[in-house]
């Protein structure tokens, strides 16, 4: 069955950085864009980064582009979520998510298999 695990959370401190990872089976993982999806406490669901299945496109919200960076190796099946000069507000557990199809669709958070979350907190 498609399983998608991630790992990498944990507490920093502001400007630091972490680096998540999403291990992904029971599907073919290069046929399908990926995304990042956060959900900070008392908040809905908040759309991250996607990355198109060959791993040649991405895109990112306004709220992290420029700090965080999605990446995949398709030969090892993960997902990657590098993020830079972390901030109080990124506080939040974050969610790989599996898409349906090729392509990202900026924003879109309606996916039909998700991660169990890894919890980022961001504290001095």
């Amino acid at each position: 069955q498609v399983q998608l695990v991630e790992s990498g959370g944990g507490v920093v401190r502001p400007g630091h950085s972490l680096m998540l990872s999403c291990a992904a089976s029971g599907f073919t993982f290069s046929r399908h864009a990926m995304h990042w999806v956060r959900q900070a406490p008392g908040k809905g669901l908040e759309w991250v980064s996607g990355i198109n299945s060959g791993g040649d496109s991405t895109n990112a919200a306004d709220s992290v582009k420029g700090r965080f960076s999605i990446s995949r190796d398709n030969a090892k099946n993960t997902l990657y979520l590098q993020m830079n000069s972390l901030k109080p507000e990124d506080t939040a557990v974050y969610y790989c998510a599996r898409d349906s199809v090729k392509w990202v669709v900026p924003g879109k958070t309606d996916f039909g298999k998700w991660g169990q979350g890894t919890q980022v907190t961001v504290s001095s």
